[in-house]
């Protein structure tokens, strides 16, 4: 199976990508500036920032041939060679290092590059959720080689992301609730939503793509026997009894099962995952424990993922960024959304 991607990347992204060295495994755009959100016309569109994540099977390689093609790119961090620039991108937040505020065919870019290693872990089993949760939603997949492994992963992502969000749910919903509850996922103990980010992001990016949402999780939901899909009604029952809800747990990414067991199991008792989700399956507060295991994988990276990032754009980006988010944010208090965000 092939993951479902909108390959229309047109020119411009042909041209950015163009600039960069070509040892990719997958590159992608994400964001506001790629996709439409609710309440944007196309030319604030055109003036937001272009967002990329390059997947490089060999980092230090990569940022050797970028310093020397895009050395400018960098924060004072150049200074210390592509071999400590790849050790800060692997070792420390979310294992992506990202340059910012990068002026590239007069549209300004940020750009993630995280190893391909890194990118399949955080996919089939929740590392960080940081990348993972940016391919919850529509991506524009500008490059994918033939990595089998990469390619098996990102379908696994999605698939959980649909599992995950079926035991947050009811046992009847629409095709808009399920596709708010995946978008939300990788918001949900993001500290960011406290404070620089627009409080009604959620329901912004799903409202007006909920056609992309659709192409990425049709196939996904058709074939998945815990639900009755009915895409003509764009309606969903999924199986909440304790027996269908252990099956769903046991099909979680890694990490938030060991999260939710730490939540759950007493400190000293040291009982299998698989006993502990059984009593999970059982709670009424099932949705409410997974949430949590969610939000303690986000709330980590999200903040170790800032903190670094204030060192690898520097500190006069760092300033510049977060006042446009802050502008944002304040922008989306004075709309007052009727749509309430679900996290």
């Amino acid at each position: 199976m092939t993951l479902p991607a909108l390959h229309n990347t047109g020119v411009l992204y042909r041209r950015i990508l163009s600039q960069f060295p070509q040892d990719i495994s997958l590159a992608f755009a994400y964001g506001s500036g790629v996709f439409k959100q609710h309440g944007t016309n196309q030319g604030q569109m055109d003036k937001n920032m272009l967002d990329f994540v390059f997947a490089v099977d060999d980092p230090v390689t990569w940022h050797t041939m970028n310093l020397l093609q895009n050395r400018k790119h960098y924060s004072i961090l150049k200074l210390l060679g592509p071999t400590m620039i790849s050790s800060i991108q692997n070792e420390h937040g979310a294992s992506v290092y990202y340059n910012t505020l990068v002026p590239v065919e007069e549209r300004i870019i940020k750009y993630g590059v995280i190893s391909t290693e890194s990118l399949i872990d955080d996919l089939m089993h929740w590392k960080t959720m940081y990348v993972a949760g940016r391919l919850h939603k529509p991506v524009k997949m500008m490059m994918q080689n033939e990595n089998g492994k990469l390619r098996a992963a990102l379908v696994a992502n999605l698939k959980s992301a649909v599992i995950a969000s079926f035991l947050m749910l009811p046992e009847s919903f629409n095709e808009e609730d399920l596709f708010l509850q995946i978008a939300g996922l990788s918001y949900a103990g993001d500290f960011r939503m406290v404070i620089g980010e627009d409080k009604s992001k959620v329901a912004n990016i799903v409202k007006d793509n909920i056609q992309h949402f659709r192409i990425l999780y049709s196939n996904i939901l058709r074939d998945c026997p815990q639900v009755v899909y009915k895409p003509q009604q764009g309606k969903l029952e999924v199986d909440k009894s304790p027996e269908g809800q252990f099956i769903q747990l046991m099909a979680l990414p890694r990490t938030l099962q060991q999260r939710i067991t730490k939540l759950v199991d007493p400190p000293g008792k040291n009982r299998d995952v698989e006993e502990i989700l059984l009593q999970v399956a059982q709670d009424p507060d099932c949705g409410a424990v997974v949430q949590q295991g969610i939000s303690s994988i986000v709330k980590y990276s999200s903040i170790t993922q800032s903190i670094k990032g204030i060192a690898t754009a520097g500190m006069w980006k760092t300033v510049s960024y977060s006042s446009k988010k802050l502008m944002k944010m304040w922008k989306g208090w004075r709309r007052k959304p009727s749509v309430s965000q679900m996290s």
